[in-house]
């Protein structure tokens, strides 16, 4: 299936529509989030690498017009005006790893206007599964309070292209590693991984399953312990690792239950063996709540994997995102529809200290103190810059998390910043807004 014809049909009929009207001057979309969901403080802007492989790949081949006029029940001769048509715009954007927050602009695209239009319901699917996984997996970090997080995803993820985006999500966010094979090799992320509970049933015995594993496995190996009895599978684990002199780098596992107290128990027990130097490693249907409470209840917890409601941001598994017209030729418009009002104009986004932003109109000079966080990462349809890296994305959410306020790194009834407007975008709304209900939105250009 071609990523041109995975679109929503009224991206095609508008495009189209464009084309025949010789509607093709340039166009600016802003993609944003209009308010975060319940329970967050901020989120985490990512997607930004695979929206820039899609337009630098764009084209509309044949078969995509023919597929078009298939379910459009069309002659392929109505849809012969958008064979050829590729990507050569401009955009601007909020770089990965950068927290950012409502009505801030993530990203803007500026090309001629078919183009702009035919690329919305791509781009939009992109940043914000992308931004959701990124935003829940950011908060199971800060509830880790430094203690490793593994991503265990990949099974409960939609679909196997989904849990590869959140194994390098997770690692952009400072996971320490993924159980995805296919994510570790792709992202350079370490592998973690452990055995399943069906593993041990197999053998006529945990011992004889553990044994069996370390001597396939002889460096540093965790056990299951918890596949019958939690207390009797830390005690031969600890057995095994003691008749093989397997210690520093190895762990246990404890998979459900109550984690704090089975964790307490199992740290007296591999204690109380010289074991000291095995680390107990906890998953089991946790998120961010979950590892706060066991970290703040101060159980034994040397780790936490981490999977099926980080890969599917379980409480917030979509974001109130949109994709809409700021300018076109050169005329700012804007939406007055009853709490979707859209702000005009191409913008700017800029922050100050504390992560205080100001969003701006983009031909604006920057408040005093200031940084502006969109930058032009594609010009004429190609990139600007090399591919990103997930330590540069990495290194940019850690300096914005540290200059977080504390009351919005909660994770339980937090408070996001608000951006303010500037002065310059404030007047430019009232001018639009005026003109647009004053029915006089054809009555010729207004700059900025």
């Amino acid at each position: 299936m071609s990523e041109v014809t995975s679109t929503d049909l009224y991206e095609v009929t508008m495009a189209l529509s464009y084309l025949r009207e010789d509607m093709r001057a340039p166009a600016t979309f802003s993609l944003f989030v209009r308010d975060l969901p319940p329970g967050r403080g901020f989120l985490v802007a990512a997607g930004l690498e695979g929206v820039l492989d899609h337009l630098s790949r764009y084209r509309v081949s044949g078969s995509d017009v023919e597929e078009f006029a298939e379910v459009l029940r069309r002659p392929v001769a109505d849809l012969e005006p958008l064979r050829g048509l590729s990507f050569d715009g401009e955009v601007r954007a909020v770089p990965e790893g950068r927290l950012v927050f409502a009505g801030e602009p993530l990203l803007e695209v500026t090309a001629p206007l078919p183009q702009a239009q035919l690329v919305e319901t791509y781009l939009l699917s992109l940043v914000v599964h992308q931004t959701a996984i990124a935003s829940k997996a950011a908060r199971c970090v800060l509830a880790g309070a430094g203690r490793p997080l593994v991503d265990f995803s990949l099974r409960r993820t939609h679909g196997p292209e989904a849990g590869l985006r959140a194994a390098r999500l997770c690692a952009l966010v400072g996971f320490a590693g993924t159980s995805n094979v296919a994510g570790a090799h792709l992202w350079g992320v370490p592998a973690a991984g452990t055995m399943a509970h069906s593993y041990v049933e197999a053998f006529p015995s945990e011992e004889a399953a553990f044994r069996a594993f370390a001597r396939t496995h002889p460096g540093p190996v965790t056990f299951l312990v918890d596949t019958y009895d939690t207390d009797r599978g830390v005690a031969t684990a600890a057995r095994v690792f003691a008749d093989l002199g397997l210690g520093p780098g190895c762990g246990i596992r404890l998979d459900s239950g109550d984690l704090g107290a089975q964790a307490r128990r199992a740290r007296t027990a591999l204690d109380a063996a010289g074991l000291q130097d095995v680390r107990i490693i906890a998953s089991g249907g946790l998120d961010e709540y979950g590892v706060d409470r066991l970290v703040r209840d101060g159980a034994p917890i040397d780790a936490y994997a981490v999977g099926s409601k980080v890969g599917t941001a379980a409480d917030a598994p979509y974001l109130d995102a949109a994709y809409k017209l700021v300018e076109y030729d050169a005329r700012p418009v804007m939406k007055l529809s009853a709490a979707k009002v859209t702000a005009p104009g191409p913008k700017q986004v800029f922050r100050g200290p504390g992560l205080r932003d100001v969003i701006g109109l983009a031909n604006e000079a920057p408040p005093e103190g200031t940084e502006p966080l969109l930058r032009t990462v594609m010009r004429g349809g190609l990139r600007t810059d090399p591919p990103d890296t997930l330590a540069a994305a990495r290194a940019r959410f850690e300096t914005d998390l540290a200059a977080l306020p504390e009351e919005s790194r909660r994770l339980t009834d937090p408070v996001p910043p608000l951006p303010s407007a500037s002065t310059r975008l404030t007047a430019l709304t009232t001018v639009v807004r005026h003109r647009v209900e004053s029915g006089a939105s054809g009555a010729g250009r207004q700059t900025t």
